[in-house]
């Protein structure tokens, strides 16, 4: 059986005796179609059967069509709980979507390849910073932007005080009655990862505690930046070869703190007896593990960046919604003060 050809618009603008411009001002429900054209062109349409396209009526009404969700990383928990979000309240959208993966060792050049390629007209960005070069690119382009994880005073953002973050993780660990304090970074020097560094250092200085650097140690993993488990692991050993711990370890991320969670109890350590570790992230596992962390609310924001995201594509009033984010301690089990 000879399948049926898809009917076109054009065929319809053929039976109904009309440009196809007026077709689509139909589809469209312009209100500058006369009612007789509209019954005629709607007459061709039930006629033929014609279905059209969501994505031919989107390009007659210039709206936009795709999504890019650039982010550097699809694949840790981080990206993925704030991907979760996004797609939860994209369902509300009429777009498609395309995840874009940047790659985490130079994620601006990664963005800038997008807008080259020209396949997105509306992009939420998660975790990368909008450079000179990438900034001119938006403008010249004018493409509706939200950023999430990052900041930049002309485009709508929702960015994490990480500063803070790694304040309260330095407060947190004092005041729980920790000495020698220490933390595991990532591999790579990332703008997260190094606020919430100088936080953490912060911290130690306003309660008057040493800041050690033999204490701040990096694993070699290059992979997501240094952020992954393999990293925290690697981290671990480093203080075994030093041949002493700190009494309390904040790690950069909840990856790299399971990561230095597994070589802690593989070198037969206790936690918190012997060590004390805390993450930063709060994803799921961290509360199986008992793992003291600062909570994001990475859910949360995908969601409230993607609602900010539909308003600008609905009505551009100009307005900026410019937010930072306070993150929460969310004290468990592996930091407590174990009395001697």
């Amino acid at each position: 059986m000879t399948p049926q050809k898809k009917i076109t618009i054009y065929q319809v603008a053929q039976r109904a005796g009309v440009a196809i411009s007026t077709v689509s001002r139909v589809l469209n429900n312009s209100p500058n179609v006369s009612q007789s054209t509209k019954d005629k062109v709607n007459e061709a349409i039930e006629d033929l059967n014609f279905r059209p396209q969501v994505s031919a009526r989107k390009l007659a009404s210039r709206e936009p069509q795709m999504l890019a969700i650039a982010v550097p990383s699809f694949t840790t928990p981080y990206y993925t709980e704030v991907l979760k979000g996004v797609k939860d309240e994209i369902e509300h959208m009429d777009l498609d979507i395309v995840i874009y993966n940047t790659g985490s060792k130079n994620p601006t050049e990664g963005l800038e390849n997008l807008f080259y390629r020209g396949t997105a007209d509306t992009v939420i960005t998660i975790s990368i910073d909008i450079t000179e070069s990438v900034h001119k690119q938006l403008q010249t382009s004018g493409i509706p932007i939200v950023l999430i994880g990052s900041n930049h005073p002309d485009y709508n953002y929702y960015d994490v005080n990480n500063r803070l973050g790694g304040f309260m993780a330095g407060e947190h660990l004092v005041k729980q009655g920790f000495k020698k304090l220490g933390m595991i970074l990532p591999s790579m020097k990332t703008s997260p990862s190094q606020n919430r560094y100088m936080g953490f250092v912060d911290a130690l200085k306003e309660f008057k505690m040493p800041v050690e650097e033999k204490y701040f140690v990096r694993g070699d993993s290059q992979k997501h930046a240094g952020f992954t488990e393999e990293a925290g692991y690697e981290a671990i050993f480093e203080f075994n070869k030093m041949g002493e711990f700190p009494d309390a370890l904040f790690c950069a991320n909840d990856t790299l703190a399971i990561g230095a969670y597994h070589a802690i109890t593989q070198l037969g350590l206790r936690i918190p007896e012997d060590i004390a570790i805390m993450g930063y992230d709060n994803i799921k596992f961290m509360k199986y593990l008992d793992i003291t962390t600062v909570d994001q609310m990475m859910y949360n924001v995908g969601v409230e960046a993607t609602k900010r995201l539909a308003e600008i594509i609905k009505n551009d009033d100009g307005i900026k919604i410019q937010k930072t984010i306070d993150p929460v301690l969310v004290a468990r089990k592996s930091t407590e003060k174990v009395s001697s």
